[in-house]
């Protein structure tokens, strides 16, 4: 079957890792997995076999991630506005992402990865989930190698909220409140910001994902639908990092306007 990906304008072709240049890999690379229900209805699939197809992408896009030398992994595995999709689907993500942690953890472990989660833990969240993210933390906590943290019942704007409620609650007066005082409340104030932030499927838009963290982070966007995706597709978009002059800003030349 003809890859549907490379039907489309904005493909661009895998990388191998050996393209790169190690000395410009960025410490952080954040992902929104999008296009599993795109995916499964161009094959005439239900879109929960999409989201089944989107594991192998996940691990592979882990395994690459962990041999460029990329210190964080953040991937976007449910947000805060995924509840509104049919009951059938949620229920069927919220099971997934159960079994998932339940196959793969052991693995991630023996390659030193350390799993982390950001988002909020509220009654929406069946309390199984919760209990293997604990187990998957837990398990590998002391791990030193990459940290691949997934964004799960997670929203940029609630994060926002949430670390203004904290504020609010410590008694920090207004005059005190600045950006190192609002770090400290997001759910992993030691978190790096991503330089790179990618998106799959084509879409434009980062929605709602790492809102503060990504103010400065480069968009990279690729028209590859998450199962299709693999780490080719993530040397790419870091390929394509690599080309890019980060000014933060600034200007690389003085005289010029």
């Amino acid at each position: 079957m003809m890859d549907h990906a490379a039907e489309r304008s904005g493909y661009v072709a895998p990388v191998e890792l050996a393209a790169l240049d190690p000395s410009r890999m960025p410490r952080h690379v954040a992902v929104v997995m999008d296009g599993n229900g795109r995916w499964a209805q161009r094959r005439g699939l239900p879109r929960t076999d999409g989201h089944a197809a989107g594991e192998e992408a996940l691990l592979d896009t882990v395994w690459g991630a962990v041999d460029a030398g990329v210190r964080w992994l953040t991937v976007y595995a449910f947000s805060t506005e995924n509840w509104k999709r049919p009951v059938d689907e949620v229920r069927y993500l919220m099971g997934f992402n159960e079994r998932l942690l339940m196959r793969r953890r052991d693995e991630l472990h023996a390659r030193n990865v350390r799993v982390q989660f950001l988002g909020r833990r509220d009654w929406r969240v069946p309390r199984r989930v919760l209990r293997r993210m604990d187990e998957a933390v837990d398990l590998t906590r002391h791990n030193t190698g990459m940290v691949l943290s997934m964004a799960f019942n997670y929203g940029g704007r609630a994060e926002l909220v949430d670390a203004v409620k904290a504020l609010v609650a410590s008694g920090i007066p207004a005059s005190k409140v600045n950006e190192k005082a609002i770090r400290s409340h997001l759910y992993d104030p030691a978190m790096p910001d991503p330089e790179l932030v990618v998106r799959t499927s084509g879409e434009l838009r980062t929605s709602n994902f790492l809102m503060w963290q990504a103010a400065y982070s480069e968009l990279v966007f690729t028209d590859v639908l998450w199962p299709d995706f693999r780490r080719g597709d993530l040397y790419a978009a870091i390929a394509e990092f690599q080309q890019r002059n980060r000014r933060f800003g600034g200007l690389d030349d003085p005289d010029v306007r």
